[in-house]
């Protein structure tokens, strides 16, 4: 695969910038227009409809950008729920194979999962973090995106975690290198901020982080960051993602291969108690 044909990662398990639109795309996009325009509304009406700005609304609409099931199922209710966009949503493919479309479908087993397992050495993972960890990591990737791209990852990101509370009864499981969370951003408030927000996406019941600290060692998971997912199917799957290339695993043996080195750390990290404990700690300490 050639550098052309892969989809830079944006930190944290998001992947942002669109692959060349596909006729599906473009489709799509006409008829959410020509509905939209039906109904009398204009691009910024529309977007305070399905909360979503003025720049996404047109990026659909042209076919530039995969819309998400919120994106389908706002514009629906604000467009006369006739189904046609929640049935052809389905059949959107982009132009091109890539990262952006790998993690485009590990978002929607994020959705459905019926559990979901998370392991991070770089940084707070992307559900547990603070609106100004967040700002940073993304002002801080390489090329530098546009500030109104910018506002629309941040609104992807924090949509996102309202999963945590919106399913209670899903299971969400974090494992996360201490150093993580030493690695300094901002002043002392921002630090204190980032903290104070894992601490509360971690209170559910549904939800466990567990810190591995610095004294643990080499452990079983050192090549890299992984999530795992398991489907009301049943089916497991895993998702890494690195420097410029990302995989989604569907191989049943490599799975449980996963599988067994996050077992394996879990019983190496912090115990969920001990792990709040250490971060409470480290809030204190700034």
């Amino acid at each position: 695969m050639t550098t052309e044909h892969v989809e830079p990662a944006v930190p944290g398990g998001e992947c942002e910038r669109e692959p060349d639109p596909s006729d599906s795309l473009r489709t799509f996009g006409a008829v959410v227009q020509a509905l939209r325009e039906h109904a009398g509304l204009s691009r910024v009406q529309f977007g305070e409809l399905v909360r979503y700005s003025k720049h996404t609304v047109e990026s659909v609409e042209l076919g530039r950008r995969m819309p998400d099931a919120s994106f389908v199922e706002r514009a629906e209710e604000a467009l006369g729920n006739t189904g046609a966009l929640r049935h052809s949503a389905r059949f959107l493919t982009r132009g091109e194979a890539g990262l952006a479309a790998w993690f485009r479908r590990w978002a929607r087993l994020e959705r459905e999962a019926v559990s979901l397992c998370t392991y991070e050495c770089r940084l707070v993972p992307g559900l547990l973090q603070s609106e100004g960890y967040t700002r940073a990591v993304f002002e801080g990737t390489v090329p530098v995106a546009p500030d109104e791209q910018l506002e629309n990852f941040m609104a992807t990101r924090m949509e996102r975690q309202r999963m945590l509370f919106e399913r209670p009864t899903t299971p969400f499981s974090f494992i996360v290198e201490e150093h993580v969370f030493r690695r300094r951003f901002g002043d002392a408030e921002q630090m204190r901020g980032m903290l104070d927000r894992v601490l509360e996406l971690s209170a559910p019941r549904n939800v466990t982080l567990q810190v591995v600290p610095l004294e643990a060692g080499l452990h079983a998971c050192l090549d890299g960051p992984l999530q795992l997912v398991e489907t009301p199917r049943g089916q497991r799957l895993a998702y890494s993602e690195g420097q410029q290339n990302g995989r989604l695993i569907a191989d049943p043996k490599e799975v449980s291969l996963l599988y067994q080195r996050y077992d394996t750390l879990r019983s190496q990290a912090l115990n969920a108690k001990d792990s709040r404990g250490l971060l409470e700690r480290l809030r204190g300490e700034l």
